[in-house]
């Protein structure tokens, strides 16, 4: 019960303390605490509550790292995408945790106070479905943002409306709607400053984030339960 219990802290607080961290530094924490928690669980289930503690820290490396993989179809779309977006001031990178980033600037994006797509942005939008059309198995995160001018009122919807028009343009070149997830963080997440007209500019833009799950998480939690195992003293039982 004890072993349960400080699993399910370990990944309350992981989801739960996510609130003012960047969009990269939430993943990277959520997978931590998943990670402990699991691992909490498989140090108690085989070492009792001594290996609750280092089942913990081990898992929480491991789901920091391990939540998604870097795969080569993830490389080449991030090829793919610089190319498409070379000199329009879209920034390509990859994540500390793992994903595809694509940073859109306000000026390529959308017009001042409008969620309609510019056409400058469709050409790099249909290459970037075409890439998750040929990895499937990848999900979609899309973060609208605005600068502070306007009120909260006016900027958090704006802001998850451009979210919103982003996935079904996605959606009408083949991405199906489910794997992408939206929202709108108005003003609360400036990259710069609100003071000038450059800053405001940077901070009106949009994020895509594109993740793969790593699918041999499973795996590389049965292979630590099998190190738990093979740790502990092996004990003779007595002959009946």
């Amino acid at each position: 019960m004890r072993t349960l219990m400080i699993g399910s802290l370990a990944a309350v607080l992981a989801l739960s303390g996510c609130a003012n961290m960047s969009e990269t530094e939430r993943g990277t924490a959520q997978g931590a605490g998943i990670g402990a928690g699991v691992g909490a669980l498989l140090g108690g289930i085989t070492g009792g509550s001594r290996n609750i503690a280092g089942g913990a820290a081990i898992g929480g490396v491991i789901g920091a790292v391990a939540g998604n993989v870097w795969s080569s179809k993830m490389e080449n779309q991030k090829r793919q995408m610089e190319q498409a977006t070379q000199g329009t001031g879209v920034q390509v990178s990859q994540t500390a945790d793992n994903r595809l980033k694509l940073e859109i600037p306000s000026d390529i994006s959308f017009a001042t106070g409008r969620s309609d797509i510019n056409p400058s942005l469709r050409p790099i939008l249909d290459r970037f479905a075409a890439g998750l059309v040929d990895n499937p198995t990848a999900t979609v995160t899309i973060i609208g943002h605005t600068d502070s001018t306007g009120s909260d009122a006016i900027n958090n919807p704006l802001s998850f409306d451009r979210a919103s028009r982003t996935r079904d343009y996605l959606a009408s070149h083949g991405v199906a709607p489910q794997r992408v997830y939206v929202d709108g963080r108005g003003s609360r997440e400036p990259i710069a400053s609100n003071g000038d007209a450059a800053g405001r500019a940077r901070n009106r833009r949009v994020e895509i984030y594109v993740a793969e799950p790593q699918a041999q998480q499973q795996q590389q939690q049965q292979h630590y339960q099998q190190q738990q195992y093979q740790q502990q003293p092996y004990q003779q039982q007595p002959l009946r």
